[in-house]
C-alpha cells in the first residue's frame, strides 16, 4: 500500500492541496487495486481555516497519523509562520531521512528550504516567491520556468495550479504514465485557459 499524506494548516492555499488531493484521491478511488491511500494530516485535531476561508478537518494530527510514503506540502500565507518553526523543520528532516518522498506546491518549497532540505538542489516555487526562495538558501538552483522539478526524493511545484501537474507526475512516477493519463482524463484536466 502506498500511503500519501496531504498536510493542511491555517492559511494554506486551497488549490495547493485540493488540486493534488483531487488527482491522488481519484487515483486511489477509481483504481483501488493500485493500493493507494490518501489522507489529510494537520498540526492538531480540529477545524482549520485556509487562505480563502475554506474550513477543513484533517483526518489525523501528526501524533495520530499512520506511517506514510509521500507528503504533499502546500503553500500559502500560512507557510510564513513555518519558516522559523524549528519543530516543523525537524519533522521534515526526519521524514526525509526516513525515505518519505516530499512534494511541495507553491511556497511550500520555502518551508523545505528553511529546513535545509533544498541545499544545492534544483527547485521552484510560485513566481512571486522565486527571489525569496533564493534568499533563504542561495545554493538552490532556482528554476523559474518549470511547472515542477523532480529531484529524486524531493519534488517542488511552482504556484497553485501547478500542484495538479505535479500530482499527475506522482501518479506516473509511482505507477505508470498510462495510469496518469487515465487519471487526467477522469478528472477532465485538459487546460486551455479562456483568457
Amino acid at each position: 500500500m502506498t500511503e500519501i499524506a496531504v498536510y493542511v494548516f491555517p492559511d494554506a492555499e486551497e488549490l495547493d492541496f485540493v488540486g493534488p488531493w483531487e488527482v491522488l484521491s481519484a487515483w486511489a478511488r477509481q483504481w483501488p487495486d493500485d493500493g493507494v491511500s490518501v489522507f489529510a494530516v494537520g498540526d492538531a485535531a480540529g477545524e482549520i481555516r485556509c487562505a480563502k476561508g475554506l474550513r477543513v478537518v484533517p483526518d489525523y494530527s501528526w501524533d495520530t497519523a499512520p506511517p506514510f510514503d509521500v507528503l504533499v506540502l502546500p503553500g500559502g500565507r500560512g507557510t510564513r509562520r513555518q519558516l522559523d518553526d524549528g519543530a516543523g523543520a525537524a519533522r521534515l528532516r526526519s521524514l526525509s531521512e526516513a525515505g518519505v518522498l516530499l512534494a511541495s506546491v507553491c511556497t511550500g518549497s520555502l518551508v523545505l528550504a528553511a529546513a535545509g532540505l533544498l541545499r544545492g538542489r534544483p527547485a521552484t516555487t510560485h513566481w512571486g516567491s522565486l527571489d525569496h526562495l533564493q534568499r533563504i538558501d542561495p545554493s538552490i538552483e532556482v528554476r523559474p520556468d518549470d511547472r515542477f522539478v523532480d529531484d529524486g526524493d524531493i519534488i517542488t511545484a511552482s504556484g497553485v495550479s501547478a500542484g495538479i501537474d505535479m500530482a499527475l507526475h506522482l501518479v506516473s512516477r509511482l505507477h505508470s504514465p498510462g495510469r496518469a493519463r487515465e487519471v487526467r482524463r477522469y478528472i477532465q484536466y485538459d487546460p486551455k485557459p479562456p483568457v
